[in-house]
């Protein structure tokens, strides 16, 4: 397998190579990690281990999983653990969000973006939600605006928010901003505490299991109401298990679902690996892919949706070669009639090619 590394800077690519060739071993050319992204070895042996010590009555301790995974989310995305939120469900963390805005409140969102970060706002009748294009959101904040509600990348087409414009159009008026980061978070350099809210599931790009997600709060919370706050919201969650929880926590916490055990203890191990390699590698890697792909399309005469900066490729009127392409052992999505890739840690020039080569034929 040719993963393209070689020259003066071999030696830390080896090492890279070496790490990711030992965690990942797919059985054909998977490019679509902007749907799920594939669990690594030492994850899936992490969620073996727990199955089966749950399973003679030994379970392990994976309330520290969800707190290793916790930090390890904050140190992804520069902020303190404090900050941040364990649950399951970006939808969740947005109708939170929602429920935090005072009646006739403007939110302004992106055409076309995914429905978990919109829809919430919607079912709020009392709102004002004013739907814009992606690359007019920062033109569009203006006085009275209350939140701006994005995805850092659009999950149709891999297109990438102005993020500095629009936190500095929120700035300037006022807003709060919403940044929803499961598209990105992985990959794209994210400085979390730029913006007031960021939202993420982990198992795309963070390539945990299912029922794994975050939300970063801002240090005074945001005046997030705890609408759903259980046990696990507790200052001391085992001292808040009957009757109504004597303190909430002070942090973060205090916004937790009561998490899904076995899938953090999986996705502490992702993250783990993740932090090895360094998200700044991943880009690189990742961006290399894409602009490879893009190369090919262009010999080929095809035209994607303008997305630079992206490792998700979204490639006009080829949506409908999908099905053709999964019988040839290649994996891509299908969305509104996009043919849509998404180039990841494990892939590699030749899957790239691979995909060229079905889609020449």
């Amino acid at each position: 397998m040719d993963w393209g590394f070689h020259g003066p800077h071999s030696g830390p690519m080896e090492t890279f190579e070496t790490l990711v060739r030992a965690e990942f071993a797919p059985k054909n050319t998977y490019l679509n990690t902007a749907s799920t992204g594939l669990l690594p070895t030492r994850t899936v042996e992490a969620l073996r281990t727990a199955v089966e010590s749950a399973a003679v009555g030994q379970p392990t301790d994976m309330f520290a999983d969800v707190e290793a995974a916790r930090a390890s989310f904050a140190r992804l995305t520069g902020v303190p653990d404090r900050r941040v939120a364990a649950g399951a469900s970006v939808a969740v963390y947005t109708g939170l969000i929602a429920a935090s805005l005072p009646e006739g409140a403007e939110v302004v969102t992106a055409e076309g973006d995914f429905s978990s970060v919109v829809n919430p706002f919607h079912m709020r009748r009392d709102l004002r939600v004013r739907t814009v294009p992606l690359e007019r959101i920062a033109e569009s904040v203006r006085p009275g605006t209350a939140l701006v509600a994005v995805s850092a990348a659009q999950s149709a087409d891999g297109r990438i928010a102005d993020l500095s414009a629009i936190g500095a159009a929120a700035r300037e008026h006022g807003a709060r901003t919403y940044v929803d980061a499961s598209q990105a978070v992985g990959w794209l350099d994210l400085d979390a505490d730029a913006y007031d809210y960021v939202a993420a599931v982990a198992f795309k790009w963070l390539f945990c299991p299912r029922g794994v997600a975050f939300l970063v709060v801002p240090e005074d919370l945001g005046s997030l109401p705890p609408l759903f706050a259980g046990w696990v919201a507790g200052e001391e969650p085992w001292d808040s298990c009957y009757g109504p929880v004597a303190e909430l926590a002070r942090s973060a916490r205090r916004f937790d679902e009561s998490p899904a055990l076995f899938s953090y203890a999986g996705a502490r191990r992702s993250l783990e690996l993740l932090e090895e390699v360094s998200v700044a590698r991943v880009r690189a890697h990742d961006l290399g892919l894409a602009d490879r792909f893009l190369k090919g399309l262009d010999a080929l005469g095809h035209e994607p949706v303008p997305a630079p900066g992206s490792p998700i490729v979204s490639v006009p009127g080829l949506g409908h070669r999908q099905g053709e392409l999964s019988r040839a052992g290649v994996e891509v999505s299908n969305r509104a009639g996009n043919l849509r890739a998404a180039f990841h840690l494990y892939n590699t020039p030749a899957d790239v090619d691979r995909l060229l080569d079905v889609l020449s034929g």
